[in-house]
C-alpha cells in the first residue's frame, strides 16, 4: 500500500511539474525582433532563444552574436529557483540564475567565478506572444551597457 501510494505521490508531482512547464509563457522558441529592440553595437545579441523543458527542469538555449561579433551559442539547464546554474558557451559568464518575480516576470543574472557580469529582466506580455528582455552588461572597457530586446513567439 505504501509503495502504490508513493508511486502515486510521483506521478502527481511529474504530471504538475509537467503542466506548470507547458502552461508558463515563458516556453517555446522566440526570434528578435530587430526592428523593436535596442542593441547597441558591440552588445551580445541573441537572435533565436528557445526555453524547453528538460525532466523536472528548464534548458534554455540561445544563438545570436557575441560582443565580439562573433556567432554564439549557449546553453543553461535549471530551474527558476534564483540558484546558479552552470552556463555554456559564454565567455563571460559561466553560470546562470533565474528567479520567477510573476507568472509573465523572471530575473536573470550570469556570472562568471560568482560575480555578476550581466543582469536583467524577461517579461512575456499578457497574450503571450511578445517577450522583452532589458539586459545590462559589461562592455570590454568594464562599462555598463544597456540593451532592450523584443523577441516574437514563434
Amino acid at each position: 500500500m505504501k509503495a502504490r501510494n508513493l508511486m502515486f505521490t510521483v506521478a502527481v508531482c511529474l504530471a504538475g511539474a509537467a503542466l506548470s512547464f507547458a502552461q508558463s509563457p515563458q516556453m517555446g522558441t522566440w526570434k528578435l525582433n530587430e526592428a523593436k529592440s535596442k542593441i547597441p553595437a558591440g552588445a551580445p545579441k541573441n537572435t533565436t532563444v528557445v526555453y524547453e523543458a528538460a525532466g523536472d527542469s528548464v534548458k534554455v538555449t540561445t544563438d545570436g552574436t557575441g560582443q565580439d561579433g562573433q556567432p554564439a551559442h549557449t546553453e543553461w539547464t535549471g530551474k527558476f529557483d534564483g540558484k546558479d546554474y552552470p552556463l555554456t558557451g559564454d565567455s563571460s559568464a559561466d553560470s546562470r540564475s533565474y528567479k520567477v518575480i510573476n507568472d509573465h516576470t523572471l530575473e536573470l543574472a550570469n556570472k562568471m567565478g560568482g560575480k555578476v557580469t550581466a543582469s536583467g529582466r524577461v517579461v512575456v506580455s499578457a497574450d503571450g506572444k511578445t517577450r522583452t528582455v532589458h539586459l545590462t552588461t559589461m562592455d570590454a572597457g568594464g562599462k555598463k551597457v544597456g540593451s532592450i530586446g523584443v523577441y516574437d513567439k514563434q
